[in-house]
């Protein structure tokens, strides 16, 4: 009886989660097409919203420029900001289970400096592939992440026939330092305009996004979400070891590859249409451990909801503080992030130290 209480209470309150969460996305999605300087009434978003996607409205009479701001910017924009943010804090609670520790985000395994540095290079030599036309960044920078996952794979297989998580730690922090290097020295070697062009792009935005870029990470994101999403029982067993997941029947090596595909894949496209944004990756995913507990099965599709629209919100933040001027998006994540982040790492140090 008291198994069926508790199981009953659990799964109640994880319909909660999932309305609160789902609440917490309408909520800043809403207030990310309210707030800007030109005002729009919610009858008329709503309207414009059912006229492009439905063929259906109840008001007439909408000024064409209104009806551009509203579904050409920042419906746009809106919904990169949940996409990228769900991709990386999706990607950050797969990295934090496969890894089995808080402090792993996307950046770990590589793929976010190899996206960066694929962007950079085309931003530097103003790269522009005729067959892609505006396509040419981020599918380069996708590209890029993907060479990094090779690096680091090719890595771990030179150094142990095994992918044992110490080696792929390691070979990320490797990689990651000597994408880093190359970076800093195509900034040093650029002149001023490329410098400043390349540092905002890095500090992260999804200023100037519109459809094309909305249309580009959606494929990316699905399948990774996808492969993530079936990998929970794998990303659960790996949580007792390696060890214990192989005597219970888990493909270890297997599973590790489908879920550093899975997250990579999200990093990846995630960095090509927005830039390095911090932080998500990293404090989502141990903000939703905290209250869910450690199964995958609700932590990953919670820490996708809640990842999304933490990044409305730091965008909407980042248009707003210093308007008619705007923040790049990374700068506000760091801001609320690394606070956020130590006090949880104090907290639990501090409860650690009470047992």
């Amino acid at each position: 009886m008291q198994n069926s209480s508790t199981r009953k209470f659990s799964s109640k309150k994880f319909v909660w989660l999932y309305v609160l969460c789902g609440g917490f996305v309408l909520g800043t999605a809403l207030l990310g097409l309210l707030v800007s300087s030109v005002s729009v009434p919610i009858p008329t978003i709503f309207h414009i919203i059912f006229e492009n996607t439905i063929n259906m409205g109840w008001l007439e009479d909408i000024p064409p420029n209104v009806e551009s701001i509203i579904w050409n910017i920042r419906i746009p924009r809106v919904l990169l900001a949940f996409f990228v943010g769900a991709s990386l804090a999706l990607a950050g609670a797969a990295f934090q289970g496969l890894l089995r520790n808080p402090l792993a985000d996307p950046y770990t395994i590589g793929v976010s400096s190899g996206a960066a540095l694929g962007a950079v290079i085309v931003l530097f030599f103003q790269i522009n592939i005729a067959v892609l036309g505006g396509y040419t960044l981020p599918i380069i920078a996708i590209i890029g992440g993907f060479v990094a996952l090779l690096v680091v794979f090719g890595l771990v297989r030179l150094s142990s026939r095994s992918l044992a998580i110490e080696t792929i730690i390691l070979a990320g922090i490797i990689v990651s330092a000597f994408i880093g290097s190359i970076i800093s020295l195509i900034i040093a070697l650029g002149d001023r305009d490329s410098m400043v062009q390349i540092i905002y792009w890095l500090y992260g935005s999804v200023r100037m996004r519109g459809w094309s870029h909305v249309q580009l990470i959606i494929p990316f994101m699905v399948t990774g979400t996808f492969i993530l999403l079936m990998h929970f029982r794998e990303l659960n067993a790996l949580a007792l070891g390696e060890e214990a997941a192989e005597h219970i029947g888990v493909n270890v090596n297997r599973g590790k590859v489908w879920i550093l595909i899975g997250a990579s894949l999200l990093t990846g496209s995630a960095v090509a249409v927005s830039g390095s944004i911090g932080f998500v990756g990293l404090v989502i995913p141990h903000l939703v451990r905290l209250v869910t507990g450690p199964n995958h099965r609700h932590v990953l599709p919670l820490s996708m909801l809640t990842g999304g629209a933490f990044l409305i919100l730091a965008d909407l933040v980042a248009r707003t503080i210093i308007a008619p001027k705007e923040l790049p998006i990374g700068v506000i994540t760091a801001l609320i992030g690394a606070p956020v982040f130590a006090i949880l790492l104090i907290r639990e140090r501090i409860g650690k130290g009470a047992k």
